[in-house]
């Protein structure tokens, strides 16, 4: 049955990404993508400044690895954006140097086989011994458990207090103590269930993969063995041309500033509700975060709304930085900060290091990102009401000269709070979204749930849940 109309709710990457996928089916007649805000993309912002320099306010650089990263290349492809890639390989300094910063000092973390053989600082022991005898270890009982406790039992405390909480930081801007291990790192998970090991399960694989097949940019990254990649205009580039296709499609309608007021069920699928009048439309795909979706439905979904409720975010504020000159001591992708160091540092990205091109087109530079508070924003900062850019910019240039010994004030800052930008997976995350669907189905209603509060919170997991979502709804590929 041909869909005559479908409302996409938020107009961030996610958003476009389902409007995308829905321009290419047959059965829609017409798309309409509804943003609150003034412009399209979400978290995925870029700072342009007059002389060339590129600044990267969100996610600065997509991993082109598995089935959802070869869906994003297939989809920049089809965008006309090969030529604009930027790659960064594995071979590149800046992918086999990553950094913790741990009792006050920088360590390189351990990559390659060589370096797993040995004790390198700051861990005790060689890494090849916790994965060795990580085959021992017994499968967990429960159906789910915190990232810490999961690697603890099975690699060691050790790990899990170092590199494991460090990695949570940065890539949740999380307390591994208080996420799923089977939401935030579904492979892990799976591994132990079918293989029983981690290492087993990764050698050997553990588990469906989504079919996606790759086209000839996905082949490339694959052949040039690329560990990720940003666009010449930034990452921002990406929402603006998914915006530029809808327009161009004939069959989207975008429209800023258009804040859903409320949506209500109808006859024929949902009216939604807006400060200026009534769309009303077959089906909606919400791609709004779960607690401002919570806040739009009608009172019949009340378990729907309180399970919505219960998705928290944290908040994290990012600080640019560029400096005269060449500053840092090291080269690398950055460092991470595990919070047993500093709660309210999170981490350092070096960003001259690894995408030299979006530097000032003349003279040396460093580009540098601070980012800070997270989980322990409040307990940090105060509340993201009250705390000040000054507070913020210091804390973050006092953190540079501190870890990476650089004495000089930098020439450039800026600093930007995004408040509850990253959805935070608890333990039994899995069941909160399985139970959320099936209260849809159950109902009947015309609802489909995607973005980073449900299905993973990376730009590659957000736009395969767009394209999840539209194929669930026809029933076959996009």
């Amino acid at each position: 049955m041909p869909m005559k109309t479908v409302a996409v709710l938020g107009g961030g990457i996610s958003g476009l990404a389902a409007a995308y996928y829905l321009c290419k089916s047959p059965q829609v007649a017409k798309v309409i993508v509804l943003e609150s805000s003034d412009r399209f993309g979400g978290w995925l912002r870029t700072l342009r400044r007059l002389d060339g320099t590129l600044f990267e306010l969100g996610p600065r650089g997509v991993r082109p690895a598995g089935a959802v990263g070869r869906n994003t290349l297939n989809m920049v492809e089809d965008l006309g954006l090969s030529a604009e890639v930027l790659p960064v390989s594995y071979s590149h300094v800046s992918s086999k140097n990553r950094y913790l910063y741990v009792n006050g000092k920088l360590h390189r973390m351990p990559s390659g086989i060589s370096e797993i053989l040995r004790t390198v600082p700051p861990f005790s022991r060689p890494l090849l011994f916790s994965l060795a005898s990580e085959i021992l270890v017994k499968r967990g009982k429960e159906d789910d458990e915190s990232i810490y406790s999961f690697v603890s039992r099975r690699l060691g405390k050790e790990l899990a207090d170092i590199a494991v909480d460090s990695l949570c930081r940065g890539v949740f801007a999380g307390d591994c103590r208080n996420l799923s291990v089977r939401s935030c790192f579904p492979p892990l998970f799976n591994a132990e269930q079918k293989r029983g090991s981690l290492t087993l399960g990764l050698l050997l694989g553990s588990g469906p993969t989504p079919q996606i097949s790759a086209g000839p940019l996905a082949q490339r990254s694959m052949k040039e063995s690329w560990a990720q990649w940003s666009l010449k205009r930034g990452v921002e580039a990406l929402p603006e041309s998914l915006s530029d296709y809808l327009q161009r499609s004939g069959r989207a309608q975008l429209q800023k500033e258009a804040a859903v007021k409320h949506i209500q069920p109808s006859a024929s699928g949902w009216k939604v509700h807006l400060e200026d009048g009534v769309i009303s439309a077959d089906h909606i795909i919400s791609a709004l975060p779960a607690k401002a979706l919570s806040c739009v439905l009608p009172p019949t979904c009340q378990s729907l709304i309180q399970q919505l409720q219960d998705i928290s975010s944290v908040t994290v504020a990012v600080v640019n930085l560029e400096y005269e000159g060449s500053v840092l001591p090291v080269k690398g992708f950055g460092h991470l900060v595990p919070s047993s160091e500093d709660k309210g540092l999170l981490g350092v990205v070096y960003d001259s290091v690894p995408f030299p091109e979006h530097n000032r087109p003349s003279g040396q530079t460093t580009r540098l990102t601070v980012m800070m508070g997270g989980a322990w924003f409040q307990e940090e900062f105060g509340a993201p009401e009250t705390v000040t850019t000054e507070h913020l910019l210091a804390r973050a240039t006092e953190s540079v000269s501190c870890h990476l010994g650089v004495t000089s004030a930098p020439g450039w800052t800026h600093v930007a709070l995004h408040k509850d930008c990253i959805p935070q997976y608890r333990l039994g995350h899995f069941r909160t979204v399985e139970s959320m669907r099936s209260f849809i189905k159950k109902k009947n209603l015309s609802l489909s749930l995607i973005g980073s509060s449900f299905d993973g919170v990376s730009v590659n997991d957000v736009i395969f849940s767009g394209r999840t979502a539209v194929e669930d709804l026809f029933g076959g590929g996009v």
